[in-house]
């Protein structure tokens, strides 16, 4: 039987003020320093001038647009591409919305445009994490490794997900 669900991934308030300062910082920098460039800048003053909108650029891609769970894998909808989780080995799935409480984040993006890598709490242990609303958490367990998404319909993500065990 072939299922396609498809789920949004809506936005914290957290996430869209982090991402709108953010946004203002990496975008407000190089135009003061290009107010106050000397004659001949240095190569140094160059690279500070383009390496915050280089990083803003870089980053917009891995936004994650959505969710769709269909023939025993995940996707995660992002700009560009998709990228695909195998569902073989997944031994649980359980809506969490207290699931990413007092992470930390070992590597990756801790709110420009998600928080989108790899994350460490007492709760989890070390987990990757796809998330643009933490109280949307839906926790998904494997033998070696545990993924946080944050889909705008967890109950039912959670319920299609632990059909696929």
């Amino acid at each position: 039987m072939h299922t396609k669900v498809k789920f949004g991934a809506p936005w914290s308030r957290q996430l869209k003020i982090l991402t709108s300062v953010f946004t203002l910082f990496l975008l407000g920098l190089p135009l003061i320093l290009m107010n106050r460039a000397p004659e001949n800048p240095p190569t140094i003053y160059l690279v500070s001038i383009w390496l915050p909108v280089a990083i803003l650029l870089l980053s917009a891609p891995f936004a994650i647009r959505g969710f769709v769970i269909e023939d025993r894998r995940l996707l995660v909808l992002r700009p560009l591409w998709k990228t695909s989780v195998s569902l073989q080995d997944l031994e649980s799935a359980e809506q969490d919305p207290q699931a990413m409480d007092g992470s930390i984040r070992t590597f990756g993006n801790g709110g420009l445009f998600g928080f989108i890598g790899l994350f460490r709490n007492k709760k989890l242990g070390r987990y990757r994490a796809f998330a643009t609303d933490q109280k949307n958490a839906v926790v998904l367990r494997f033998p070696t490794h545990t993924l946080v998404i944050t889909p705008d319909r967890p109950e039912r993500a959670a319920e299609l997900l632990n059909r696929q065990t």
